[in-house]
């Protein structure tokens, strides 16, 4: 129970900070969708220890810092290679996966994908299949930086 209250919490914190309308309709709209997202979680089972968002403490708003400046940097590079398409060099590529939970996984999966130039194809157990457009794309999804940052985010305990 303790669990899909965290869930509740921060689903209706989220609801309000991205809404930023305080209207009684849109409350009352976003506290049915908050309801109804936690019975959805409870009867698919998904709510539970791994996936308790509280967890990720202050960790997680630091990670998406991190990542809008990762996706601010890639958005530029995108646009230059728009405007230079000789620079255009895609490639399919697989990259090692170290990460324990499947939220890790999923959570890295996702980041690649919101970065753009960077596509995640295929999410297995042990490597991610990354379609990337340009060199310096590809790059940055080899280093291993994100992983890192994800592993650093799930040291909750």
């Amino acid at each position: 129970m303790r669990y899909a209250i965290s869930l509740a919490v921060t689903l209706s914190l989220l609801w309000l900070g991205i809404s930023g309308v305080y209207k009684p309709l849109l409350l009352v709209l976003g506290s049915g969708a908050v309801l109804f997202v936690i019975w959805m979680s409870r009867r698919m089972e998904v709510v539970g220890v791994e996936h308790n968002p509280i967890l990720y403490s202050w960790r997680l708003p630091i990670y998406w810092i991190w990542l809008l400046k990762e996706i601010v940097k890639s958005n530029i590079e995108v646009a230059r290679a728009a405007l230079q398409p000789e620079r255009v060099r895609p490639s399919i590529f697989f990259v090692p996966m170290k990460l324990g939970s499947a939220v890790g996984k999923v959570t890295y999966a996702n980041s690649i994908t919101l970065t753009p130039g960077t596509v995640t194809l295929l999410l297995e157990d042990q490597q991610v299949e990354v379609h990337a457009l340009l060199e310096s794309s590809a790059a940055g999804a080899r280093s291993g930086q994100m992983q890192r940052k994800i592993a650093w985010l799930e040291k909750h305990r």
